[in-house]
């Protein structure tokens, strides 16, 4: 079954979104990570990084006929057009007659193909043109509907931007503006800038750099971050992977900026070549195909026992062991859910293309069964509770006083910093009017920077203004400033920083986080000529004044209280976590409805063992002063209490939190890093979309456990019936043939499934797999339509006197008519709770195929073609003694459910 849900929608194979499927593909290889042994690298690629790695950055800019400045768009139109787009080989669309091939090799499909080419030797051609028609009925249903959502997966993957920043300059140009471009369509001899958060989207080298720290660990195993340097300083005999001038596709940036020279692209990376390496091995069982999977052998087994049985009975009963063999392989071909891939693709795809309507894009197809299955939702704050529209409020001294001294540095420190340019930033560069911008920008020179990270969470610009000194200015949270400041500022006088004026800080701070605000510290150092020097690094913040505070207010959305109520009626609870401190997210939750409670802190979760995270969890809704690795660790204790949990963030400290997720939800403007590391992309951000995602993913799955329900426990009652027809029959209850076309039509009828309405009771509260559960079900429900097919057996033996076995062909159709309806009947009875029909209506689709099978199951008895399939037509008495079983199988079953319901629950 491992191909039964190849996700149309894998575009991480299709865009380089590899991050946590390269780890998975680790453990495909081997249990060393792939990066340790250069064995895993193909020499040639291998060899030439490592020439790429040695050779001077001008030589190697001239071999790849590039510049400083990178390539204009004509050089790199025309290397495009030779080389290709920047993806790797594997990704190409398969030819039809391959996607053909494994549309039809699956395990049922190669069962019924057997039993077909028995049929066939055996002389039983009816027989083998009934499995046979079953067979290219399932291949070509799934091919069509594969081949649809296909293409519908290409046209939503334009829907989520990819981009890289890349050098373009004019033919002839000395300079190059930095334009963003897809990444497919980067070519060796770009040049690229980098910085926090960013991808690394094709094997590069290095040109400049600034403390670049680069997360290999997709590539290594290494979990720390690796710092890489315009010069490799390391061995030559070193492996290419550790060399410190080298980044690699698939890696990303998690501090720092740099340009880069790209080497290789798409199927020449180190990613390209280990993707071809690996395209036919198996990528590992997903959760959700696990539980496919479970079901799927559940009834093959059921089939493996049960067909001997029947092949013994009829054999021993009525002598003739060749009938009885043919009516067993029968038994079998009737037990065989052949339409299980193509309903799962079909629902799956048509969930995909729905939510992707309502802007939410599923990357993986099975996903959905996530979506709908999730309990938990853990979110950050910014974006999604609120706004997402930051505007500068107030900037103000240590005093709460407004000072546009405070407003002037953080105004440089935003101009100037190339890193992670965030909102707040953005915020602050929106502020400062014209002419306090044309004045700043024009009197101060950039002379280094020291990037932003979230083990620090400042970051600092080194300026000056034609002095003999040079200014720092650092700017970030107001803990990490404080741990570095010595002194404060009050208009002329520096003050030393004590517990009285450090109480005092903290007292104006909380103030504004009261008020909603989120405070940003500013200070600053004067270097003076002694200290001056070409580069500056984190040592250099220290000994710093605190200026004062930028005041910045994001708003909450009007739809963020209806969302969190929605998702509350819909058994899905929300977790705030947030890196903003606890005054902020406590204001921020009050006014969105969210009953905070206590807010428990970063440094209350690293006090704490995994037991008793596990415990807090569970109590608490909202987290505040977290890092990335406290998020991570909730999601995981959730996990292991039993949650289905997803997480929705987009930023670079979102990342191992939406890896650790059950599905991980990001939007279409996150860094690159957090839509790698995403199931599910919003275009919208928004809980509100979000929501209807959530009803849309338990829909899916709705429909997808309908037809699992539904065959099992049909094919159980089926077969029950017929062990009891065997023992006391002197003849076969039906003919092989009758039961090849029974089942035939029947899963013809299955076919609308995917379309069907579903309850609103289905759609509040999540679902999931439970084998249990299908198993109880089948033994509930089967015999039921035992009960009155042997109702029918008694009918026809002695109100229509067909007890023997020259009259066995009218009781044959008149079995054959019953079963068809009654199983025909069972998919209005168990689709839903309610009163089929009355309460709950199925779909028009689903209405209209059961009709047409229903009048094809009548008419095949009645009409002319009824001497070919060896039936008679039935007396006009039969029909209300039919009337009146199948109403009695419906009043049955509803009195069972109502039962099973209130004992079990009805999932």
């Amino acid at each position: 079954m491992k191909n039964v849900l190849k996700s149309v929608f894998e575009s991480f194979l299709r865009s380089r979104r590899m991050l946590h499927h390269f780890e998975r593909w680790q453990t495909m290889l081997g249990s060393k990570p792939v990066g340790v042994a250069s064995a895993t690298m193909p020499p040639d690629i291998a060899k030439a990084l490592a020439a790429a790695s040695q050779a001077d950055a001008s030589e190697l800019l001239a071999t790849l006929g590039s510049s400083p400045q990178g390539l204009d768009e004509d050089q790199a139109l025309a290397l495009r057009k030779r080389l290709g787009s920047n993806e790797v080989r594997h990704e190409q669309t398969l030819p039809w007659w391959t996607h053909l091939w494994q549309c039809y090799r699956n395990p049922f499909n190669l069962l019924l193909t057997v039993l077909a080419l028995v049929s066939y030797v055996t002389e039983d051609m009816k027989a083998a043109l009934v499995i046979g028609s079953m067979v290219g009925l399932s291949t070509v249903l799934r091919f069509l509907q594969e081949s649809r959502s296909n293409m519908a997966a290409e046209r939503l993957k334009a829907m989520v931007s990819n981009t890289a920043t890349v050098l373009r300059p004019a033919p002839g140009a000395t300079s190059a503006p930095r334009v963003e471009v897809p990444m497919r369509d980067l070519v060796p001899g770009d040049v690229i800038a980098l910085s926090a958060g960013d991808m690394i989207p094709a094997d590069c080298r290095l040109l400049g750099a600034k403390d670049l720290f680069i997360s290999q660990s997709a590539l290594t195993g290494e979990a720390m971050p690796v710092e890489k340097f315009p010069i490799d300083r390391g061995s030559r005999e070193a492996g290419v992977l550790e060399r410190e001038n080298l980044l690699f596709m698939g890696t990303s940036v998690i501090s720092g900026t740099a340009t880069a020279l790209i080497v290789h692209t798409g199927s020449r990376t180190f990613f390209g070549a280990l993707a071809q390496r690996v395209a036919a091995a198996d990528q590992g069982t997903s959760a959700f195909q696990a539980g496919i999977n479970r079901v799927s052998w559940v009834l093959i087994r059921f089939m493996l026992v049960m067909a001997p049985l029947v092949l013994v009975i009829n054999g021993v009963t009525k002598g003739d062991w060749w009938e009885a063999a043919l009516f067993a392989l029968s038994i079998a071909v009737g037990l065989t859910p052949e339409m299980l891939p193509m309903i799962v693709t079909a629902t799956l795809a048509k969930g995909a293309v729905v939510m992707s309507r309502q802007k939410v894009i599923v990357k993986r197809l099975e996903a959905i069964h996530n979506f709908g299955a999730m309990d938990v939702l853990c979110t950050d704050k910014t974006g999604t509770l609120t706004q997402d529209r930051i505007v500068l409020e107030r900037h103000t001294n240590a005093w709460g006083e407004a000072s546009d001294h405070v407003l002037q540095l953080a105004y440089l420190n935003s101009f100037h910093q190339t890193g992670l340019k965030n909102l707040l930033d953005k915020a602050v560069l929106n502020h400062a009017e014209m002419r306090l911008e044309t004045q700043l920008q024009t009197a101060w020179r950039k002379i280094d920077e020291v990037p932003f990270d979230f083990s620090r969470r400042r970051m600092s610009v080194v300026v000056e203004n034609g002095g003999s000194e040079h200014l720092l200015i650092c700017k970030g949270a107001l803990e990490e400033i404080l741990s570095v400041c010595t002194a404060v500022e009050r208009g002329a006088e520096v003050l030393s920083l004590d517990g009285n004026l450090l109480a005092s800080i903290h007292r104006v701070a909380s103030e504004l986080n009261a008020q909603g605000l989120r405070v940003v510290a500013v200070a600053s150092r004067a270097l003076r000529a002694d200290a001056r020097k070409p580069a500056y690094g984190v040592a250099d913040e220290s000994g710093l004044t605190l200026l004062g505070y930028v005041a910045f207010l994001d708003p909450p959305k009007e739809s963020t209280a209806p969302a969190l109520r929605a998702l509350a009626d819909h058994g899905v609870a929300v977790k705030v976590l947030t890196g903003d401190n606890e005054l902020v997210a406590r204001k921020v939750c009050g006014d969105v409805g969210i009953e905070a409670g206590h807010v428990v802190l970063g440094r209350e979760i690293e006090a704490l063992d995994d037991a008793r995270l596990r415990t807090l969890v569970e109590q608490h809704q909202v987290f505040a002063k977290l890092t990335p690795a406290h998020k991570e660790r909730i999601v995981h204790a959730l996990h292991a209490n039993g949650h289905v949990v997803g997480f929705m963030g987009d930023g670079i400290n979102d990342a191992p939190a939406l890896r650790a997720a059950d599905i991980g939800i990001s939007v279409d403007g996150a860094v690159d890093v957090a839509k790698e590391s995403a199931d599910i992309i919003l275009l919208e951000k928004s809980l509100m979309v979000l929501e209807q995602g959530v009803i849309e993913g338990r829909r899916t799955f709705a429909n997808m456990l309908k037809y699992i329900k539904l065959t099992a426990s049909s094919n159980f009652g089926n077969v029950f019936s017929v062990l009891v027809a065997s023992a006391f029959l002197p003849f076969l209850p039906m003919l092989p043939l009758h039961l090849l076309v029974q089942n035939l039509l029947y899963d013809v009828s299955q076919i609308a499934i995917p379309f069907d309405n579903v309850d609103p009771e289905f759609l509040r509260k999540p679902q999931s797999w439970n084998p249990a559960d299908l198993g109880r079900f089948m033994l509930f429900f089967g015999p039921l339509s035992s009960v009155f097919d042997i109702l029918t057996y008694a009918v026809m033996w002695f109100a229509f006197s067909a007890n023997t076995v020259a009259n066995q062909t009218l009781f044959q159709s008149g079995w054959f008519i019953e079963g068809l309806l009654s199983q025909t009947l069972i998919v209005h009875l168990i689709r839903t709770r309610k009163i089929p029909f009355l309460q709950s209506r199925a779909a028009w689709p689903l209405l209209a195929m059961g009709a047409a099978i229903a009048a094809a199951g009548i008419w095949l008895p009645m009409g002319r073609l009824a001497h070919y399939f060896r039936l008679q037509a039935l007396p006009l008495a039969y029909f209300p003694w039919l009337a009146a079983m199948l109403a009695g199988y419906a009043a049955l079953t509803q009195t069972v459910k109502g039962w099973y319901a209130r004992q079990y629950g009805w999932q």
